[in-house]
């Protein structure tokens, strides 16, 4: 699979043919007799190869004047792997989109955040997915409104304003135009049985969709064993969710653009249940897509598993459990701040320190369902900290001041923006960072699925026991044949240890 797919028909129309969910994402196939756009993997018989067209978004169809299919709801496929696999400025726009950033600054503000004009924008999103920002951002808008009005009892005005639309009216057009309903009819059609959480509570009980295969266990396994008390948990039975029998739930705190939010998250076999809980339902979207990098959910694992299984030493572990996902993070200075808190220290000692500083800088928050009793503090609130309070050798004080003070006055930035090469360099000029701890960065917080970790004392046990290189040097250069999904392999390597976080919680 590869970027600009759309443009293949032939290899298009194969995979509607055999309904091959696996192309999900990747195009939309709209439909010329019926004015529908659908999944490649829409349960309907497929049209006549000479009805078909191709398109590489589901706002470009939109854009084009079809309307969303009401069996297969292409608007809840994953999202394209492509802005998960890429560095460059295309996909690092859509990374800024799904985390709202065009609601809430408009394009001049993603411009802005990019570094480019917003003519440049327009252009480039154009050429490669059929449609501008504003287009992009409207489907999602879309996307949200179809998620309140079939999952909860809001009033319609209540449900224009919480997804990102500036009057009713503009939210009533959009939903008719999308969706071939009205608000009000696309209500009507929701599944019974769903849960209708009371408004007030902003609890929303959500699917969140994902390529198969899927193997949970080192992905809430690596949450939950390294969970900072307070800010996350793993209950060993899940609060009511999204059908399926629990397997338990990992929880935690997140910090939102318009407010805080509690989420649980428990794996099923098709799906991951979400239980989010906002302060302000604004956040929605935003939520959505951080839980979603959170897990890794975008993935493409049949083209990760392919590469790597192309290697004899790592075949076995990738069919014994295919489909391993990075465990990433909903907030990228949190992530970088636990790293340094993780130099050289055990997992509990890393939980331990992280505990004090959510504790001493963390704000509250209630959690009626669970222990979680803190938001993880700022960079902006630890640049504050006394730094003779914090228990800690000194030369990793230096390492953990310094790189607040850099996220607090922004001159590093470690969000959806910024390029991976770029930043994985400011990370190594930074005082106490070695190839370790930024690498590490760049895999689980800015999302390189190439990062690499030759040095990792767990990645090195498993390549002996492998037969592979052990020595950091030789390990890199054997590796350099699993390229671009090094981050991948390093979760088969660490997967050969009986270390908990390579297994669900019992």
């Amino acid at each position: 699979m590869q970027t600009g797919m759309h443009t293949d028909t032939e290899r298009c129309v194969r995979a509607v043919q055999s309904k091959d969910a696996r192309f999900d994402g990747w195009f939309f196939t709209a439909v010329l007799t019926t004015g529908i756009y659908c999944r490649p993997s829409c349960p309907v018989v497929p049209p006549k190869p000479e009805n078909m067209v191709f398109h590489p978004s589901a706002a470009a169809c939109q854009q084009a004047g079809f309307r969303a299919c009401k069996r297969c709801r292409p608007d809840t496929t994953p999202g394209s792997p492509e802005w998960n696999r890429r560095a460059d400025l295309t996909a690092r726009a859509m990374r800024l989109i799904a985390d709202g950033v065009v609601d809430r600054e408009g394009v001049p503000g993603l411009a802005a955040r990019l570094g480019y004009s917003t003519r440049q924008i327009e252009r480039q999103l154009l050429a490669e997915l059929g449609a501008g920002p504003l287009a992009l951002a409207r489907a999602q808008r879309a996307q949200t409104a179809r998620l309140l009005i079939e999952t909860t009892a809001l009033p319609m005005a209540q449900i224009a304003f919480a997804a990102g639309f500036s009057s009713l009216r503009t939210f009533n057009d959009t939903v008719r135009e999308v969706y071939a309903l009205t608000p009000s009819g696309l209500r009507a059609r929701a599944p019974r049985g769903r849960s209708v959480p009371a408004p007030a509570s902003g609890a929303l009980a959500l699917r969140l969709p994902f390529r198969a295969p899927l193997t949970p266990g080192n992905l809430f396994g690596h949450l939950a064993a390294t969970a900072v008390p307070g800010v996350e948990e793993w209950l060993p039975h899940s609060p009511k969710g999204v059908g399926g029998t629990p397997t338990g739930a990992y929880r935690r705190t997140l910090r939102l653009p318009y407010g805080h939010g509690v989420v649980a998250l428990t794996p099923h076999p098709d799906h991951i249940a979400c239980r989010l809980t906002l302060t302000d339902l604004r956040d929605l979207t935003v939520a959505v897509s951080r839980c979603r990098r959170l897990l890794d959910l975008d993935a493409d694992p049949a083209a990760v598993d392919d590469r790597l299984r192309a290697d004899p030493a790592l075949a076995p572990l990738v069919d014994k459990a295919p489909g391993r996902r990075v465990p990433r993070t909903v907030d990228e200075a949190e992530f970088a701040v636990r790293a340094v808190l993780g130099q050289q220290v055990s997992t509990a000692a890393a939980r331990t320190h992280a505990a004090r500083l959510v504790t001493a800088h963390g704000e509250p928050v209630d959690d009626p369902e669970g222990g979680l009793t803190h938001l993880f503090p700022t960079a902006a609130a630890l640049a504050e900290a006394d730094p003779d309070a914090l228990a800690m050798p000194r030369t990793r004080r230096t390492t953990l001041t310094t790189l607040v003070g850099r996220l607090a006055d922004g001159s590093l930035d470690l969000g959806p923006a910024g390029d991976w090469a770029d930043t994985r360099a400011r990370l190594l000029a930074l005082p106490g960072f070695g190839p370790w701890t930024a690498d590490v960065i760049a895999m689980r917080a800015l999302g390189d699925p190439d990062a690499f970790l030759p040095t990792d004392l767990g990645v090195r046990r498993a390549a002996r026991g492998l037969g592979l290189p052990s020595t950091p040097a030789a390990l890199t250069a054997r590796a350099t044949a699993w390229r671009p999904w090094r981050a991948y392999a390093v979760q088969y390597l660490w997967a050969t240890d009986s270390h908990p976080i390579n297994f669900l919680p019992e």
